[in-house]
């Protein structure tokens, strides 16, 4: 289990108001046969350029990445029959050393989220149509997953009954397939998609020992038959998400109960043009860090979907952009929300766009950064300077504080720390969840303000 160390290197990964960044770094997965694993590039500070492509990692299939908080760990999936999951460690210098291996629980892995604790990884396999978790140590590499949920029921409708005319968008209603799942911000559940039974799963979760318990009801049905839920993303305020449907082409707003836990279903919107007929798969999708603005992949229309996100949750169709590329897999924003990149998995390229400050809009760089079949970027937001002052903290109280004073200076386990600020281990564990929580507020506030500058500037 992660102690109470790991907070202080999450909060020295921040880049803070007026910190000197150091170089930048991003991390792309690529599908075989044209792409041959994991590759590192350097990202400009300035321009958003990708360059210095450096093949880091073998992996077949790297469908999915994420880095820990603290900028130090990566983990990728491989999507094979025996899935597993790579962890390495990351140096200063973006150098990759490997860390361990393990099984995901299941057969083709396609998707992995930490938790906001950062105790657990959480893996979708998508062949098996399971979910595992598992366990994160001291050091970042992963343990033996601790659970296994295999989704089961029957499969959804063959054809979507929301798709645009003339859609031949079908794949995969023929049993259980997991695409996502990731926790609230909260850390108290979980929620998981699965394509072939068209549903959404929701579960509470423990966050001592991992274990996920079913809610009440365990999942809802997607929006409407053969729509084949996705991939979602929280509001900043985790009482709400927003899910694509990769088959229907649309997405899906759900009010999230902070409390139960239960979803409930809101507005359902097309991602694709009124006038489009035919088939289109979507993708990805990513929201701004002040999460007013909303971007959707379009696969076949290869297109971009721009939307405005309202104070109710609702969205307000702005714009759709030609990706100038293929089959564009996933988008990613970097860590200021000046640019969004588009993995284009058939052209075999990434291309990038500027973002407009004030509305979000976008527009073509041009800058094309070739690639062989690209799936992925990691976190930007999550691989920023490593300098960070405790000035730059704003704690609720003095305890949080002192706390955070004494791990900068040394590790200590949390039995030591209780008895160094005369309180229970219990306060402790509770102390580092706050301190874990200002930690994640704090790396949002940067990616916000720095938005909010670039928009006075212009």
């Amino acid at each position: 289990m992660p102690t109470a160390h790991h907070l202080l290197a999450a909060s020295l990964s921040l880049l803070a108001a007026g910190a000197v960044a150091q170089t930048q770094y991003a991390w792309v997965g690529t599908y075989n046969p044209n792409g041959e694993g994991l590759y590192r590039f350097t990202v400009d500070g300035k321009t958003g350029a990708l360059s210095d492509k450096t093949l880091v990692g073998s992996l077949p299939n790297v469908a999915q990445l994420t880095v820990s908080p603290d900028g130090k760990t990566l983990y990728a999936a491989s999507e094979v029959e025996k899935g597993v999951v790579q962890a390495w460690s990351i140096g200063a210098d973006g150098s990759l050393s490997s860390l361990n291996q393990v099984a995901s629980g299941g057969a083709g892995p396609v998707y992995l989220s930490l938790t906001p604790d950062n105790r657990h990884l959480l893996v979708a396999n998508y062949v098996s149509g399971s979910i595992a978790v598992l366990p994160v140590k001291e050091d970042g590499s992963q343990g033996e997953a601790v659970e296994v949920h295999q989704d089961h029921g029957p499969a959804g409708a063959e054809r979507p009954e929301a798709a645009t005319e003339g859609s031949f968008a079908i794949s995969d209603h023929n049993g259980p397939h997991a695409h996502m799942v990731a926790a609230d911000p909260s850390g108290q559940f979980v929620y998981s998609t699965d394509l072939g039974l068209d549903r959404i799963y929701q579960y509470r979760r423990d966050s001592a020992s991992g274990k996920l318990t079913p809610n009440d009801p365990p999942y809802i049905a997607a929006s409407s038959a053969g729509a084949g839920p996705r991939h979602f993303v929280f509001t900043p305020a985790g009482d709400g998400l927003w899910l694509i449907n990769e088959e229907s082409s649309t997405l899906t707003y759900y009010h999230l109960d902070k409390h139960s836990g239960l979803l409930r279903e809101g507005q359902t919107v097309s991602a694709l043009p009124k006038e489009y007929k035919g088939t289109s798969f979507a993708a990805g999708l990513v929201l701004s860090a002040d999460g007013k603005q909303l971007y959707v992949a379009n696969r076949l229309h290869n297109s971009i979907a721009h939307f405005t996100v309202m104070a109710d949750g609702s969205l307000n169709h702005q714009d759709d952009i030609w990706t100038r590329g293929d089959y564009p897999r996933s988008l990613t924003l970097d860590s200021q929300g000046r640019w969004l990149y588009v993995m284009n998995q058939r052209s075999d390229n990434i291309t990038r766009f500027s973002v407009a400050p004030k509305d979000g809009k976008l527009t073509f760089a041009p800058d094309y950064t070739p690639i062989g079949g690209p799936s992925q970027i990691g976190d930007f937001c999550k691989t920023l300077s490593r300098n960070m002052k405790e000035t730059d903290m704003r704690f609720p109280n003095q305890r949080l504080a002192q706390l955070f004073s004494l791990l900068q200076n040394e590790t200590l386990p949390q039995d030591e720390l209780a008895q160094r600020l005369s309180v229970s281990t219990r306060t402790v564990r509770a102390d580092i969840t706050a301190l874990n929580a200002a930690v994640d507020a704090l790396r949002r506030s940067v990616c916000i303000d720095a938005r909010q500058r670039l928009s006075a500037e212009n």
